[in-house]
């Protein structure tokens, strides 16, 4: 009997991936490729919705030649997926009506503080969750209906289409007969209430969105459709979707309220489970859905960070002081500290728990002494110390104190961040021998649906530690604090 497999497209902000995975859990093959970013104006950042199938069907393909296998041995395909970013097409075409307006896009920003100034932010907050920002889908919907020449129309006559990645993913799988998103990507839109688990008709009048534009919501685990003959050459279920974020909270085997993870990937995510009631953050954290299998709906806080991974990609293409991003480590490591030097990156604004739309980037504390050594350290300091902010948020919101927090994503494998990060939370930080948490995420879940695992409690066993950090600096006090005023003068520059 030939081997089979979970093929899991892992749809990301910078990149398409498609990881190939066996009975156990391990990786198979992986193939990556990444595709454009497009910066019309400062603030603004697109991405071409036809760029981003093509890599992912391309990757799709190359993973499974790697593998040496055929479309045939692959029981189900698992979705998950950059959240927020927003496509509108057309149905009959299939074509996009306007780039995708990717989650890291701020032209929304003063609709949204219009909203706050309406007192909108109470009712989204209970409805949704979420707390009202340019980040989620809403506004960027609207935005594309209100400047895209005859989209507006097109769209109350049901001729459009709106979706998240995993959607349209889906449409161009199934050909088009398929017009499908999971319950964690509706609960990203701002639109969607967690509570009922369907798109809330009071939102959608607030924002003038047409209902028909929006998708079926499904389970994150269950069979939705199939491929299209012509696009593998066989029909393959799609049977697991999530979110990139909740799907990593799966892959790493959250299962149980108050178990935390944090991603390092573009921007950081930490999400908590908090069980099967969804809790409305007091401190502006995010309450968003985390997974639905079958008829059990599990929730998380979430706080979003915008800048993580990205504050390295910056010094690397926009300082020039490193080659690689892998650089960063050694070069981090040429000095014994900041030197007094703080990097707050907010490039695109400041996320939880401060959502500060109007914040920029600022670097303080500098003298002659300063090296680009001390700023590849603050830089990795400064994804740690966001980290922080958030995870006493949680605290705070939970009544949960954190002993463990479990991580994944590309930084992960700087050692000296990691150590960081376990000092400055002081808690445990556990990094898993399968860092690729979210296109594992995915594809137990997809797994699940067509029971190529028999529960949650086998895959469990298949979670493993790599390496643990543990708390080890005395020096956390000072660094905390002098963080904290850096921020506050990245707020008072925003302000001014």
């Amino acid at each position: 009997m030939s081997l089979q497999y979970i093929l899991s497209l892992d749809q990301g902000t910078t990149s398409s991936r498609a990881i190939l995975f066996n009975k156990e859990g391990e990786i198979v093959s992986l193939a990556q490729k990444e595709f454009t970013q497009i910066f019309p104006q400062p603030g603004w950042v697109e991405h071409d919705p036809k760029e981003i199938w093509s890599s992912q069907i391309t990757v799709a393909t190359e993973a499974v030649l790697k593998a040496g296998t055929t479309p045939a041995n692959i029981v189900a395909i698992g979705i998950t997926n950059q959240r927020e970013t927003t496509v509108v097409w057309d149905r009959e075409t299939g074509a996009p009506v306007y780039n995708a307006i990717v989650w890291q896009d701020r032209r929304t920003v003063s609709y949204c503080n219009e909203l706050k100034t309406q007192g909108k932010d109470k009712i989204i907050q209970e409805k949704t969750g979420l707390i009202i920002d340019a980040y989620f889908s809403a506004t960027k919907i609207k935005w594309i209906l209100d400047e895209v020449p005859g989209a507006r129309q097109k769209a109350e006559e049901g001729k459009l289409a709106f979706g998240t990645i995993d959607s349209w993913l889906i449409w161009n799988l199934t050909d088009g007969a398929v017009h499908a998103a999971d319950v964690t990507n509706a609960s990203r839109t701002m639109l969607f209430n967690i509570h009922t688990l369907d798109w809330d008709d009071e939102l959608l009048q607030l924002f003038g969105i047409p209902k028909s534009l929006l998708p079926k919501v499904c389970s994150s685990s269950e069979i939705i459709g199939e491929t299209a003959g012509q696009i593998f050459a066989a029909k393959i279920p799609i049977a697991g979707i999530a979110g990139d974020q909740q799907a990593a909270l799966f892959g790493q085997m959250c299962t149980r309220p108050g178990m935390v993870k944090n991603t390092y990937g573009t921007g950081c995510f930490m999400l908590m489970n908090i069980g099967n009631k969804p809790t409305i953050s007091k401190n502006k954290l995010l309450t968003t859905v985390a997974w639905k299998i079958g008829n059990e709906v599990q929730y998380a806080l979430e706080g979003s960070i915008f800048m993580g991974g990205a504050v390295v990609q910056w010094l690397r293409d926009g300082l020039g002081i490193i080659r690689s991003s892998s650089e960063v480590e050694s070069l981090a490591q040429k000095v014994a500290d900041n030197g007094g030097v703080y990097l707050v990156p907010a490039f695109a604004g400041l996320g939880a728990p401060y959502w500060n739309g109007e914040a920029r980037g600022t670097i303080v504390g500098m003298t002659r002494g300063t090296t680009a050594a001390h700023i590849g350290r603050a830089s990795l300091e400064s994804i740690a110390l966001q980290t922080v902010d958030v995870l006493k948020a949680m605290e705070k919101d939970s009544g949960i104190s954190i002993q463990e927090l479990r991580v994944d994503g590309g930084a992960t494998v700087n050692n000296l961040l990691m150590q960081i990060q376990a000092d400055v939370l002081r808690a445990k930080v556990v990094r898993p021998q399968i860092t690729e948490t979210t296109a594992a995420g995915a594809a137990y879940l997809a797994g699940l649906a067509v029971g190529f695992w028999n529960g949650i409690e086998e895959i469990q066993k298949q979670w493993k530690e790599e390496r643990n950090f543990e708390p080890a600096s005395n020096h956390v006090d000072e660094l905390i604090k002098g963080w904290q005023k850096a921020v506050k003068a990245c707020e008072a520059w925003a302000s001014s």
